[in-house]
């Protein structure tokens, strides 16, 4: 006879642990997104040259989803004058158990469906867009480098070639 048999008190504390993790779970689907929760300020370069920003992160409709605002400033160049960039991105849990997926919007009239991925550390999450025929892919990451900075790495792969990812906008941040 198993030990596990004889001592109903042992099987009964692993039954509610393996409950009481599934509940943590499902009562916060976004743990791996916390550290990103609240106001960041940061600075980036990349090809629309040095910029400087601010973005949020909010969990809203009962933690349900998470909300991000952005604003982007870059000023003007010998080639192009300043400009601003407002974007709004919402992630979502995927179905039935799929993957958290986001969609984004902003003021240049793009709209990008993203899939959401951790690295195996532990410490990024990347959005990558799905491959459109004859459209450009992208991926977004946000790395952590501690609870109070992170770095955000933006880049594109041209159409034809969706694996071939290169750095387009790239920057660190800190909480407000």
């Amino acid at each position: 006879m198993s030990s596990t048999l004889r001592s109903p008190g042992i099987a009964l504390i692993f039954i509610l642990l393996a409950i009481s993790s599934h509940a943590q779970l499902v009562s916060n689907p976004w743990s791996k997104w916390d550290y990103l929760l609240g106001e960041w300020v940061g600075d980036g370069k990349g090809d629309p040259g040095e910029g400087k920003g601010w973005f949020s992160l909010k969990a809203d409709l009962d933690r349900n989803v998470l909300v991000r605002t952005n604003h982007a400033e870059y000023p003007a160049t010998k080639d192009r004058p300043a400009t601003n960039h407002e974007d709004l991105m919402i992630v979502y849990a995927g179905n039935n158990g799929a993957s958290a997926k986001a969609i984004y919007f902003d003021n240049e009239k793009h709209v990008i469906n993203y899939s959401v991925s951790y690295n195996d550390a532990g410490n990024a999450i990347i959005l990558t867009s799905e491959a459109l025929e004859g459209a450009p892919r992208f991926r977004f990451t946000y790395i952590k480098i501690d609870e109070n900075k992170i770095k955000t790495v933006f880049e594109m792969a041209p159409p034809g070639k969706p694996d071939a990812f290169k750095v387009y906008v790239e920057g660190m941040a800190h909480r407000k």
